[in-house]
């Protein structure tokens, strides 16, 4: 029995009956409701009590010095119910014994046993409520009830016993099951707190890495541009007023796609009215409009059907190669850059962006220096592979390969 285990009685009684002031500086001040019930509990012990006290008046064996000592005791034990609440389990192992020289002390027994069960562990009621089983043999030899047979009000009791600490168990089990849901509802709420969270997150990341790749290629070419027109003053007048088209359609071009990112972020989602996402079909025209704006632009065209390639495929191609073309622009003006673009279904899709080492000093173009580092995330999202660095021979050179199923 002294083994030190919780389950057994002595060490479990030991740990409910030692003074714990911590613990009960920190409980929580009792609610109207907490004193509604303490109070009803209170009036239903006094109620047994003076039942019992009656039947105690009643019966011509008792001597009238030992009802009067019953009924004290009753008393303080209808006392001892206010303390149930912070000390279940010494309230419930005090009023035990004290069943057995005071009739009218049963109703408060009881109640300290349904609350017992209650706030208690099963080990701890079926310590308490198998030692006050065990007692009613004796309690029923020595106050035989006179009306009743002794089996009949031994089973009776025994009853009642069992009934009131299911009754307990079952209230504990319902306060478990509403505190687990009230957990669970919490739980289900925080998490769906940081699911929006991360939601807004990856769509913030995706909408900063659109709004790179976007403006980043027209406003390189703002960049370039109006560096020459600063570079070179007495540039002729014909190649001035090409640089201020571009200037001026690349600036058209930026704010259209500034204001249709704006769009999107107002209305919290996609806009299905504004211009279709690229792909690579759309490589020729990204082509054409680089060699406009003044670029040697090579490419290599593999794909038979560029329209028959996935949609995500495609457009992420059509990334790849708009920065690579950005990247060249920016740092090797001049050069004349390599765009070639081969594969098919089941092989994949490769892409690649070469260009040579610049000649002479290059201008400087500010950059954010995110660019690859967006299409290298862009490209692990969509199962791709991505490598870029500088080649042997000095110039630069941005590989790909994307799943094409």
């Amino acid at each position: 029995m002294l083994t030190g285990r919780r389950w057994f009685f002595p060490s479990a009684l030991l740990h409910e009956l030692e003074p714990d002031t911590a613990r009960a500086g920190r409980r929580p001040r009792r609610t109207a409701r907490d004193w509604v019930v303490d109070f009803s509990c209170f009036l239903l012990a006094v109620l047994l009590g003076l039942t019992a006290a009656d039947a105690l008046s009643d019966n011509p064996d008792i001597p009238p010095g030992l009802a009067v000592a019953d009924q004290v005791v009753g008393a303080l034990a209808c006392a001892a119910i206010w303390l149930r609440r912070r000390w279940p389990l010494g309230t419930a192992v005090a009023l035990t014994p004290v069943t057995l020289i005071s009739d009218t002390a049963g109703g408060a027994s009881v109640i300290a046993l349904f609350t017992l069960a209650v706030h208690r562990p099963f080990r701890y009621v079926a310590w308490v409520g198998g030692a006050g089983v065990a007692l009613l043999p004796l309690y029923y030899w020595l106050r035989p009830d006179p009306e009743l047979p002794y089996l009949v009000t031994l089973v009776f009791a025994a009853l009642l016993t069992v009934a009131t600490v299911g009754w307990g168990m079952f209230v504990r089990a319902k306060r478990q099951l509403m505190v687990s849901l009230r957990d669970r509802a919490r739980r289900a709420e925080t998490e769906a707190r940081l699911r929006a969270e991360q939601a807004q997150r990856l769509a913030r990341e995706a909408i900063a890495r659109e709004m790179h790749d976007v403006l980043a290629h027209r406003l390189t070419l703002l960049s370039v541009h109006a560096g020459a027109l600063e570079f070179r003053p007495d540039a002729p007048a014909a190649e001035t007023a090409r640089a201020a088209g571009v200037i001026r359609e690349s600036a058209h071009e930026a704010l259209q796609d500034l204001r249709e990112i704006i769009g999107v972020l107002r209305a919290g989602e996609a806009d299905d009215t504004g211009r279709p996402q690229p792909t690579l079909a759309a490589l020729d025209t990204l082509v054409a409009e680089s060699r406009q704006a003044g670029m040697k632009v090579c490419l290599d065209q593999r794909v038979d059907e560029p329209g028959s390639v996935p949609s995500s495929v495609g457009r992420t191609a059509y990334r790849i190669a708009q920065e690579g073309l950005t990247n060249a622009r920016k740092h090797a003006p001049g050069t004349e850059v390599a765009v070639t673009v081969a594969g098919g279904p089941g092989d994949g899709l490769t892409v690649r962006v070469h260009n040579p080492p610049p000649e002479g000093e290059v201008p400087h173009v500010p950059g954010s220096g995110q660019g690859l580092i967006g299409l290298t995330e862009r490209a692990t999202l969509a199962g791709s592979r991505l490598a870029h660095g500088h080649t042997p021979a000095g110039g630069f050179e941005l590989r790909a390969w994307l799943p094409w199923p």
